[in-house]
């Protein structure tokens, strides 16, 4: 019987391997890159322990704690300093890449009628779930085995195997976990959104309470996966009882999966869906009322995570003298201007990385588009007295707006903290200007993908590789003393230093026109090429 429903789970396996050729390699080169080029940098920033020891003076700090979890301030080696200030941060990520894969190879592939094709033929009524579920684990243990690898090989004097080994083990123990998260919400939800929801907001939850609790009882952090992350104490006590948890709760989640697989039937959920009102409202009968209506949970859910990711750096600035008090490499990040508070020293550094990450909504808000074409759905609305300008322009609008209030809610966010912990308060407008200048930077990306969307759709995802590059050359470029020409091969290296510098018309007028430019070639690309059915 147990052959019998997971027939050819192994021929699915290479099925789905070959259809993420790409997407798998570049996942585990990234997180493998971003991983092994920290240490020399750490290296080349804090050659000796006593610089090491003075930054733990500032990383013992309770908002430190709770944005990268408790460290070994005793001694704080490179390899001690690359777990505490990277390893919770990527682990983040990958379990990330772990609900983005198995959502799309279980509810995405259900909704769009693969499985039901594929259970037409001779395969089991598990094998499915079980392929994408192997796909998931041996990404997971390849990330492990190059990223622990990978570490041991930098030849960094406080990074044994057993510690580099460890250090590879929690990112793939974590990528385990969220896939058996992904894998039990892809049985209850009736939807890909919805999959993909719940999923993302298990790894908020599981952020934030290990942020509380690591502040106020570090015991109670246990009860989040993400707290298991910082207990394993890699390059010191190198603790594997976490790794050991994270391989049995995986393993129970994979076989409540694969009940609940067994039990439901197919293109169906155990949570049930709100019953939709009996007449639809005049703006839902419009084509961005239907597009507003498909992104609103990912906006709210967004709009959420960028608040506590703006409060939680404001929440430092009641201490940020003591922050960079006596620490040159800390203090060679400010942009030193004299008369300048450290608080407007910092903001300019502090905005670039909000704004990045603000980014990522209403690039995916846009490229929406693109995955329902891709999808079939919208040569239904066209065939309608619904034009391709006016689609694409919905899109446009919804994105362009979704901008506008992720740096709005993040500016809320940085200011509402740092206001609280302040003695003399935090300047509303300053910071809000701070931010916005970034807009017009936002826009571009926001540009490029129309564009792409436009004259080159099938290459719409690449405009991922160009938000990578503008992370690490701005984020990582201090680190990395990067020349400034590389910084102004994006439209954020273009953006004037609010408050330290003054705004300044041209360049954000450029990269405004540079946005139209590349909107109105999206545009008219979409008006002439064929749309992929």
């Amino acid at each position: 019987m147990a052959q019998h429903i997971l027939a050819n789970t192994g021929k699915l396996t290479r099925f789905l391997l070959k259809l993420d050729r790409l997407r798998i390699p570049l996942w585990l080169f990234g997180l493998t890159f971003f991983t092994l080029i920290i240490p020399p940098a750490f290296m080349n920033l804090y050659p000796s322990q006593q610089e090491r020891d003075i930054l733990t003076e500032t990383m013992a700090n309770p908002a430190m704690t709770a944005m990268l979890g408790p460290g070994n301030f005793e001694n704080y080696t490179i390899g001690a300093m690359t777990a505490h200030q990277m390893l919770l941060m990527t682990a983040v990520v990958v379990g990330l890449m772990s609900i983005l894969l198995l959502t799309r190879h279980t509810r995405a592939d259900e909704e769009d009628g693969r499985v039901e094709m594929i259970r037409s033929l001779p395969t089991g009524r598990l094998s499915y779930l079980n392929a994408s579920l192997l796909v998931l684990s041996g990404t997971s243990v390849a990330l492990a085995l190059l990223t622990g690898f990978g570490m041991y090989a930098l030849g960094v004097e406080s990074m044994d195997l057993a510690g580099s080994l460890l250090y590879g083990a929690v990112l793939g123990g974590t990528g385990l976990v969220f896939a058996g998260v992904t894998a039990v919400f892809a049985q209850l939800s009736a939807s890909s959104r919805g999959t993909l929801g719940w999923s993302v907001a298990v790894l908020l939850i599981s952020y934030l309470g290990r942020a509380i609790t690591d502040v106020s009882n570090e015991t109670l952090s246990w009860l989040f996966p993400l707290g298991w992350v910082s207990k394993t104490d890699v390059y010191s006590s190198n603790n594997w009882g976490p790794i050991f948890i994270m391989v049995g709760v995986s393993f129970i989640l994979f076989l409540i999966a694969n009940f609940l697989n067994g039990i439901r039937d197919l293109e169906q959920g155990f949570i049930p869906s709100k019953p939709g009102r009996k007449f639809a409202s005049r703006f839902l009968q419009s084509p961005i009322g239907v597009v507003f209506r498909l992104q609103r949970t990912g906006t709210i859910s967004w709009g959420i995570g960028l608040f506590v990711l703006g409060a939680s750096y404001g929440s430092i600035f009641g201490d940020l003298e003591k922050f960079f008090q006596g620490n040159e490499i800390y203090e060679q990040m400010l942009m030193q201007v004299e008369g300048a508070s450290i608080v407007e020293q910092f903001i300019p550094t502090l905005m670039i990385v909000i704004t990045l990450l603000a980014s990522i909504p209403p690039i995916m808000a846009m490229n929406k588009l693109r995955g329902e074409e891709k999808n079939g759905r919208i040569e239904h609305l066209l065939s309608r007295a619904v034009s391709r300008t006016q689609l694409m322009g919905s899109y446009l609008i919804i994105s362009l707006i979704n901008g506008f209030l992720m740096i709005s809610i993040s500016a809320l966010g940085l200011w509402s903290a740092g206001h609280a912990v302040m003695d003399e308060g935090l300047d509303f407008g300053m910071v809000f200007g701070a931010a916005f200048v970034f807009y017009p930077a936002m826009l571009v990306m926001i540009g490029i993908s129309v564009a792409l969307i436009g004259v080159l759709p099938k290459l719409t995802n690449y405009i991922w590789l160009y938000f990578f590059y503008s992370f690490i050359v701005l984020y990582l470029g201090a680190l990395f003393q990067f020349d400034e020409w590389v910084g102004l091969l994006t439209p954020y290296g273009h953006v004037p230093s609010v408050p330290i510098d003054d705004v300044t018309f041209l360049p954000l007028f450029v990269l405004s026109l540079v946005a139209v430019v590349l909107m109105i070639v999206g545009f008219v690309g979409f008006r002439r090429r064929d749309i992929a059915s």
